[in-house]
């Protein structure tokens, strides 16, 4: 499904519930350093492998173990850390539809970016195409089941910020399904 996707595999995983059903798309945003893009600090971050000593920041987050299953570049490349079937620990303490443990029945997607600045026109395009691919496979999930971390964790979390142009995901969305369907058939 996600072919194009470059793989690098986190150790921050484990297995759903055999009763989970994937239902929800979570959107995330990250940075490393804060505020700053590549370098590839995100996915050392993911894989445990942070060189602590290259930014003071680093030091605050040595400790945490977490991973997203896809990452989105500034560039639009898709990085996928764990398998969409297994449990990648993006959400933390979460609920959705008063379902705790988001963790269980989602799948997470970190956007290169932070809550103060636009995201990428190629990074909306990429995500509408990824979501498009997602929801073929996964057909609990949907426009209408696609949150924020911030709307799953109010309080706590504030990605993607108020700077993600949900209209614009939603409408790449729509025309990458209706082209996606034409060419099915």
């Amino acid at each position: 499904m996600l072919n194009v996707a470059k793989h690098t595999p986190s150790p921050n995983f484990n297995l759903r519930p055999s009763v989970a059903q994937i239902s929800l798309l979570v959107i995330h945003n990250i940075s490393l350093p804060p505020r700053q893009y590549g370098g590839g600090y995100v996915e050392k971050f993911f894989q445990n492998t942070l060189p602590i000593a290259e930014h003071k920041f680093f030091e605050e987050i040595k400790d945490l173990q977490v991973s997203a299953h896809l990452f989105i570049t500034r560039q639009g490349e898709v990085i996928q850390f764990v398998n969409l079937n297994d449990r990648a620990w993006h959400a933390g303490v979460s609920v959705y539809k008063g379902c705790e443990n988001c963790n269980d029945f989602s799948i997470g997607i970190e956007l290169e970016g932070c809550d103060e600045e636009d995201y990428s026109n190629v990074q909306y395009e990429v995500l509408a195409k990824v979501s498009v691919a997602i929801e073929a496979s996964y057909p609990g999930i949907t426009e209408k089941s696609t949150r924020g971390h911030s709307d799953i964790a109010p309080g706590r979390k504030t990605d993607p910020g108020p700077f993600f142009n949900w209209p614009k995901y939603r409408q790449l969305w729509q025309m990458n399904d209706q082209n996606s369907k034409k060419i099915r058939g």
